[in-house]
């Protein structure tokens, strides 16, 4: 059996601190079978000149230098639009894989069905320098974490750490990538993933996410925030694919929670969106 090749679409915003050792965690990899494509989107740091610093060292590595900023969900897509491989990796510039992270996804999804299409794992949390803060474990134990089957759960409350994820082509195929009306690509990628496709679980820690200030998820309930609009959208999405009560019940409880941060923010015109989804 031909080994799969796996392409990790790395995207880079300002990453200039981070994004060599992001690059390095993907050519360390004890898997023989990994395509690089990095794209930066218009940073304004020295990230670019880090990059290609890097590729010329490696020029197998694919570099799209992005000539106007596209926001994360319409960089993604431009690196994957240029991916060949049976299994995509979506890792942020700042993030680091850990060296046997490809191995086991594969290694995974190979002995899994076809309905199985993403796999993810527990997370190291590190700070800028790289210090370990804890586990994404600490919080969500292995126990109480659901596989298989798990769109009820994702749309009730967050477990999954995105930057852990790798997905079958064929996930990104049939949900035409990502949403590139949103400001953030995770909780509408899980909803409308976990809507056609299982997932699965590994306990191990396969990548380092870096929780830094600058971050997506920084900014994910700050007033104003362009997150904030996407969230509602992706509620408002789910709302149309549910199918069970059950299901409908699992998107209340997530509406209710996003209303409150919305009504604390003193965001009242998209509580007023959340109470409509509520009726």
């Amino acid at each position: 059996m031909k080994t799969p090749l796996v392409s990790v679409v790395c995207v880079c915003y300002n990453h200039g601190p981070f994004v060599e050792a992001a690059i390095r965690s993907v050519l360390n990899q004890t898997y023989p079978r990994v395509e690089i494509i990095v794209v930066d989107d218009h940073s304004t740091d020295h990230s670019v000149e880090v990059i290609r610093k890097v590729v010329s060292a490696n020029p197998a590595i694919m570099f799209l230098p992005l000539t106007s900023n596209q926001g994360n969900c319409r960089a993604f897509n431009a690196g994957w639009a240029k991916a060949s491989g049976d299994f995509i990796i979506d890792l942020s510039a700042d993030d680091v894989l850990e060296p046997n992270r490809i191995e086991k996804g594969v290694a995974r999804l190979l002995s899994e069905g076809a309905d199985v299409g993403v796999h993810f794992s527990d997370a190291r949390l590190i700070d800028d320098s790289g210090t370990t803060l804890g586990f994404h474990s600490d919080r969500f134990p292995h126990a109480g974490i659901v596989q298989g089957d798990v769109y009820r759960e994702v749309l009730s409350r967050y477990f999954i750490n995105s930057p852990t994820l790798m997905m079958r082509k064929a996930v990104l195929e049939k949900l035409g990538g990502y949403d590139e009306t949103l400001a953030y690509e995770d909780f509408d990628f899980l909803v409308r993933a976990s809507r056609d496709f299982k997932f699965a679980y590994s306990p191990e820690a396969l990548v380092r996410r870096r929780v830094v200030a600058t971050s997506l998820g920084a900014w994910q309930y700050k007033k104003g925030s362009p997150q904030l609009v996407s969230t509602l959208r992706v509620c408002q999405k789910a709302a149309a694919i549910n199918r069970t009560m059950d299901e409908r019940r699992a998107l209340r409880k997530r509406v209710r929670y996003e209303m409150l941060q919305v009504l604390r923010l003193g965001e009242f015109t998209l509580a007023r969106h959340y109470a409509k989804l509520l009726i």
